[in-house]
């Protein structure tokens, strides 16, 4: 996923000062100060979003006098960053005013009371209406309220430098057919391009959701079965054959070594080196990897790479057999909250505002190659001409796919993330990963499991 990926647009809401201040908050902090978390690039170099917010920080302190915003950046993978935020809402001493949470994980901040519904402050923002049907349901709890506002979405598929190919004798418009394309593209540029990474898969529990969403779920979504969870009889599915072959894929990639060095690959900050080392400097040929990519190299990023778009290629993940529909996506992205015990809500939604003016939403939905999910962003010209490529992936969003939004998905994605590593290092088959996978579901859902 993006790292955190993602990858976002900019989020939105409004909500009057008034009805946010009645809704109360936690003690202690500043009453003139916001304080707003959201989670810093593991690259020092990455700045996109601390220099949007810093932006948008000067402009509320110019447009607000006497107010002040305080920027909580918290630099750390996903999994880290996601116990930090919880631990600051817990108190409110310690609570943000606004949190940025990925959508995979709000289901089960709301279930631990961490997060406020906003129904009634956005049944009165007329923005509310720009956004796509599927932006909307992203922070929707299973109580039917909405606790935040998405600032974007993002798409997956396959990225491949076109000078390696060549190289294999492989043609430069490549466009797999089914997986066992991929994995016989990967075995020719092992053969007949040594000491380049011939395909990346992010794999492993401390990679978190990104190897599990990124690598995984593009995998098993692509299986044809009904891969993790049955919404009509409101169970998680185990003894899935997909999960099986999945897992199996994986394991194919770092037994045939295929893959970076296990090591590599288990390193938390991989997908940053993906994007800022592995493909600039062309030392891997395909990455299964997300559509914010281009950003790292667009002379605002980390790596200045000016060739990238004519370097490399996009081609869409296949299914698995080349069944239909063919190819497969998996969507995220990220939303903006208030949590429960907030000292100054009403200031942050004034923040919220602020960076929902159409001049800053467009700005941030290029600065960070988002997917728009607001409709007047996708129209906007400085968009559409923004990043080599996002027709492509634009285009993958008929075929994607979400994660089930339920509390304990958190926990499924972290015993999904073992199975992986399990696989990679050569622990355990993809049989008997997935059994251990299955045993795990059972105990995490109490028992809420139907067997394929």
């Amino acid at each position: 996923m993006r790292p955190t990926a993602v990858a976002p647009l900019v989020l939105a809401t409004a909500l009057t000062a008034g009805s946010l201040a009645a809704c109360g908050g936690g003690s202690g902090g500043d009453s003139d100060t916001v304080k707003v978390a959201y989670n810093r690039s593991t690259d020092n170099k990455v700045r996109f979003k601390d220099d949007f917010l810093e932006s948008v920080k000067q402009q509320y302190e110019r447009d607000h006098p006497g107010k002040k915003v305080k920027l909580v950046p918290i630099q750390a993978p996903d999994n880290d960053y996601a116990t930090k935020a919880q631990q600051m809402m817990r108190s409110g001493k310690t609570a943000p005013d606004l949190v940025y949470e990925d959508t995979f994980r709000i289901n089960s901040d709301i279930k631990a009371g961490y997060l406020r519904p906003l129904d009634d402050q956005l049944a009165t923002w007329d923005a509310w209406s720009r956004f796509v049907p599927t932006a909307k349901t992203a922070a929707k709890a299973e109580d039917g309220r909405t606790y935040g506002v998405p600032d974007g979405t993002d798409t997956r598929g396959l990225w491949f430098n076109k000078r390696i190919l060549a190289r294999a004798g492989l043609p430069t418009d490549w466009q797999p057919r089914n997986w066992a394309d991929i994995l016989d593209a990967a075995r020719t540029i092992r053969k007949k391009v040594p000491g380049v990474i011939p395909l990346n898969v992010l794999t492993g529990k401390a990679v978190g959701e990104a190897a599990v969403m990124q690598g995984f779920e593009m995998l098993l979504y692509g299986t044809g079965e009904n891969p993790l969870y049955d919404p009509a009889a409101k169970k998680w599915v185990t003894g899935s054959q997909g999960f099986k072959d999945a897992l199996d894929f994986v394991r194919t990639v770092y037994a045939e070594k295929l893959g970076p060095d296990v090591s590599d690959a288990l390193d938390p900050n991989v997908n940053t080196r993906v994007g800022t080392e592995w493909l600039p400097e062309g030392k891997l040929a395909i990455a299964l990897d997300g559509s914010w990519l281009g950003q790292f190299w667009s002379g605002r990023g980390t790596k200045d790479w000016p060739q990238w778009s004519s370097v490399l290629g996009q081609a869409a993940m296949p299914t698995k057999d080349g069944q239909a529909p063919g190819r497969v996506s998996m969507s995220g992205g990220w939303t903006w909250a208030i949590p429960k015990k907030a000292k100054n809500p009403s200031l942050a939604w004034e923040f919220v505002k602020l960076m929902q003016t159409p001049a800053n939403a467009v700005k941030w939905s290029v600065a960070d190659a988002q997917i728009a999910v607001r409709d007047d962003v996708a129209k906007d010209p400085a968009y559409l001409r923004s990043t080599p490529g996002i027709d492509f992936f634009t285009g993958l969003v008929k075929y994607t796919h979400y994660r089930p939004a339920l509390p304990v998905y958190p926990q499924v994605s972290t015993a999904i993330g073992e199975a992986m590593e399990a696989v990679t290092t050569g622990d355990s088959s993809a049989a008997e990963a997935a059994r251990a996978y299955d045993k795990q579901l059972g105990t995490i859902t109490g028992g809420a499991v139907t067997s394929r």
